[in-house]
């Protein structure tokens, strides 16, 4: 198994030290190095959650606040065709109503909403 005996007990084999080996410089008595990670151990992790935690909250809020933009934008831009349209349809009728009687005007406006109404 993996464990060794000590003084009658038993210890898991993590505890009894490893010899490493030759050193390739051959200075044994120094302390083996560990890597050099120089943002460790300076926040802790709770800390780090909680600047996710609001940086999340901050990202959510400016999405909702561009899909909030876009929404107004879009109504804008749809209440403008709208309006451009109308003002077409206005002035079509108006040089029609130079050419054509008041009456004959008035039935093609019908026939022509109706149509409209079918096709939408």
């Amino acid at each position: 198994m993996s464990t060794t005996i000590v003084d009658g007990a038993q210890a898991p084999e993590s505890a009894v030290t490893k010899p490493l080996g030759m050193r390739k410089n051959g200075k044994q008595w120094h302390a083996p190095k560990k890597a050099f990670r120089p943002g460790s151990g300076l926040t802790s992790y709770e800390q780090r959650a909680k600047t996710r935690v609001a940086q999340a909250a901050t990202k959510a809020k400016e999405k909702e606040l561009k899909e909030e933009k876009e929404a107004e934008r879009k109504r804008r831009m749809q209440a403008l065709v709208e309006k451009r349209a109308a003002k077409a349809e206005k002035e079509r009728y108006e040089l029609l109503a130079a050419k054509m009687h008041k009456k004959r005007l008035e039935r093609l406006k019908r026939k022509e909403k109706r149509n409209k109404v079918l096709n939408s």
